[in-house]
Parts: structure tokens; sequence; C-alpha cells
């Protein structure tokens, strides 16, 4: 179903709630493995996107239909998860880039919602080496296949900026693969 239909809906108070169960069908699992691909554990994605929809419920009616909803609910969800994981840093203060990316891998490893062949590990094992920004366009990039300009409305950050963090992850990556085989 076209956004500016489903938007047509949600203006209508007797319809309210159909047009958010259709943008639950058509958003949620998106959103869903975009913060799961930040965050990794599933129980913390599914609180995440719980929050995520939850501010949508809030909001939808004041979308001013500047941007495009899918950008402005990812937005929502790229925010949600830098401030979750902004929280968690600072309850464990420790850098997620640094010894807290082990414990993600680990979490990676044993969850029962993750399965992947050896390479497949192997790549996300690299992203988490990532910081949390270039971790971000990477995935968006890479897994979303969205456009530069997508991704700059989504993040706020210039086209050249994700261009260069997205060819800088890349290299780490890259490096990643190298030193580990």
């Amino acid at each position: 179903m076209e956004d500016a239909l489903i938007l047509q809906k949600f203006a209508v108070s007797n319809s309210r709630e159909e047009a958010f169960t259709l943008l639950l069908k058509k958003y949620q699992q998106k959103i869903y493995w975009h913060i799961r691909r930040m965050v990794i554990d599933h129980d913390d994605a599914d609180d995440i996107v719980q929050e995520v929809f939850i501010k949508i419920w809030k909001n939808l009616d004041g979308f001013r239909e500047d941007a495009q909803l899918y950008t402005w609910i990812y937005r929502i969800a790229t925010n949600e998860c830098i401030t979750f994981l902004n929280k968690k840093k600072q309850r464990h203060q420790v850098s997620l880039e640094d010894e807290n990316s082990a414990y993600l891998a680990d979490t990676l490893s044993d969850s029962s919602h993750f399965d992947a062949n050896k390479a497949q590990r192997k790549l996300q094992e690299a992203i988490l080496t990532l910081p949390d920004k270039q971790r971000l366009v990477f995935n968006m990039k890479y897994f979303e296949d969205l456009k530069y300009d997508e991704i700059s409305e989504i993040v706020g950050t210039s086209v050249g900026a994700l261009k260069a963090s997205y060819h800088l992850a890349v290299k780490k990556i890259e490096q990643y693969f190298h030193d580990t085989d």
C-alpha cells in the first residue's frame, strides 16, 4: 500500500487504527532488522521497535510530508537506536567500539535468532568493530540498499560525509578479514 494512502486513512479518525495496522505491516520487519543490526540482541531490538511505533502513533498526525514517510520512520528508529546505545554505554561505562564489541559478538554467537554460515558470521563480527555511526551507515547502504541521499535525510549528515564514512567502514571490514585470516 502506498504511503500517501496510509496517511490519508490515518487523517480520518475512524480509520486510524486500520491505517496504523497497514503501516505496521509495511514497515515493522524492515525497522526491526534496521535496529537489530545495530543493537544485535533480539529482545533489545523488539523493545526498541515497540518504542519506535509508539512514537510514530503519537506523532503521525503531525507528519508534515516534507520528507518521505519511510525516511521519517527510519529517522525515528535510528534516533531510538542511538539513544539506546548511548544509554547502554553510560550504564556500562564502556565503549561499544572497544570491549563491548566482544560482548556483542558473543551475543551474536549465542543468539538463536541469528543463523549464518561462517562468512556471514565473520562479516557481522567485522561490522561490530565499527564505530556506531559507521556501522549505521554501512548497514543502511549495504543491507538495506538505501541511496546516500536517503541516508542523508535519515541521519542528517551530508552525502559526502556518508560516502566517506561508508568507504572507511568498507576498508575496516576488509582489514578485519585480512587480519583474521
